[in-house]
């Protein structure tokens, strides 16, 4: 993977120490803020609300959520969902729709290397963020691109292309009132695939700061990247950069785990939130099912992030 000289200077030295991310993070070198309890909101994936054999209505899967004790649900968009049903179902439940998840930024990628490609993805994610807004959301989940081809598609185009998308729809998050959300993936991107454990968020942290938008952070998933390095220490680099949470395990043994059977060391996790003052939501993004299963995963929720 090459690393451009550009980032080379974001990444190392004093200077790039001292700058403060996007949404007000502080640098490593900065004092912590005085260490308190997260105040968590948690959510679930709409995908992992699973009715019987025959279809369940959306607004009967907005209740159970409710009823169990979720404070929300995450919607995807674009996704065939008629809006008024949608608000039907929410106004009805009293379950909040914190934001929604771009739903073909992986086949129709910013980072493509076809221009009428990035042309789809970005009237993508602008339907998303007007859906997001539609609902009452703050958010859209975005995976910016792949590294997928290592002419046509690798590290630095996925880098240029994809905050080139981003700014052209900047405008309207803005105008709309919407956060643009950056999740780590296994998407080769920002990380070394085949590197060693111990891997840092320094890129991360960097390619955000370039963006430089109040309206663009991370929405940071605790599991996805613990296979490169310990998600607490990217909590800490990425400060208050972070503006939601995904949920989910993972282990060297066990790869993808039920949360709390894994190798992510949840006391440190809860420790490090604590540092940089995180206070939102926090949404599962594992396996679901019908209502025991989702008691169970809001069960191992409160015990890895409550303690």
């Amino acid at each position: 993977m090459s690393t451009p000289n550009r980032r080379e200077v974001l990444l190392g030295g004093a200077a790039a120490a001292a700058l403060a991310g996007p949404l007000g993070a502080a640098s490593t070198t900065a004092p912590r803020l005085t260490e308190a309890e997260p105040q968590l909101r948690f959510a679930v994936k709409i995908g992992m609300v699973q009715g019987e054999a025959t279809p369940t209505p959306l607004v009967d899967k907005f209740k159970l959520l409710k009823t169990i004790g979720y404070d929300g649900i995450e919607l995807d968009s674009p996704n065939g969902l008629d809006r008024d049903e949608v608000l039907r179902a929410r106004d009805a439940s009293g379950l909040p729709i914190h934001g929604v998840v771009d739903s073909i930024h992986w086949n129709k990628r910013l980072s493509s290397p076809d221009e009428s490609v990035r042309g789809e993805a970005l009237r993508g994610l602008e339907t998303a963020i007007r859906d997001a807004h539609a609902y009452g959301g703050s958010s859209v989940l975005l995976v910016p691109g792949r590294v997928a081809d290592a002419e046509k598609e690798n590290h630095d185009h996925v880098w240029e292309r994809s905050i080139e998308g981003i700014r052209k729809v900047l405008p309207l998050a803005a105008e709309l009132g919407i956060h643009i959300l950056i999740e780590n993936v296994w998407n080769h991107f920002l990380y070394v695939h085949d590197g060693p454990a111990d891997q840092t968020a320094d890129q991360l942290a960097a390619y955000l700061d370039e963006i430089a938008s109040p309206w663009v952070g991370a929405y940071f998933d605790i599991g996805n990247h613990r296979k490169y390095g310990a998600p607490e220490e990217w909590i800490r680099t990425l400060g208050r950069r972070i503006v939601k949470l995904d949920v989910k395990d993972w282990g060297k043994q066990s790869s993808w785990a039920n949360i709390g059977d894994g190798d992510v060391d949840w006391a440190a996790v809860r420790k490090a939130l604590g540092e940089i003052g995180y206070h939102g939501w926090a949404t599962a993004e594992v396996g679901g099912g019908g209502e025991e299963r989702l008691r169970e995963i809001k069960r191992r929720m409160d015990a890895a992030l409550r303690g």
